[in-house]
């Protein structure tokens, strides 16, 4: 006995078997994403005066610096999660899904790069 059909099984039709680590990972990064975006939220309401001194200083502590790097890896890490499900979905030529998940890939890698780039010259005292 087994799952599916014997045709099935000498074409490969079945399940690839990493569908539950994308959806789980997803859900992961939602949960870190909640969290850390009421941080942020929260630091901004504590923090009162929103100019730029006041907030480069509050940013290049240790915590908050780490906690924004977290927060945009998280961010990022979703979005491109929750884009790649939507194109493998709605886009069905292979050159066409190869190009636009490239596209994606290198997005929120750019992204993230930048914004953890803004977070580093912060905390190191960089940006004056």
């Amino acid at each position: 006995m087994g799952n599916g059909t014997s045709i099935g099984k000498v074409r490969g039709l079945g399940s690839a078997h990493h569908g539950a680590h994308h959806w789980l990972v997803q859900r992961f990064t939602a949960v870190g994403n909640l969290v850390l975006s009421i941080w942020f939220i929260g630091s901004l309401l504590l923090l009162g005066d929103l100019s730029y001194a006041n907030a480069s200083a509050y940013f290049a502590k240790p915590v908050p610096a780490t906690a924004m790097a977290l927060l945009i890896v998280s961010v990022f890490w979703h979005a491109r999660l929750g884009l790649q499900v939507l194109i493998e979905d709605y886009i069905h030529t292979p050159g066409n899904k190869f190009a636009v998940l490239t596209l994606l890939n290198l997005a929120t890698l750019g992204g993230a790069a930048f914004g953890l780039f803004c977070v580093v010259r912060l905390a190191l005292g960089g940006a004056a």
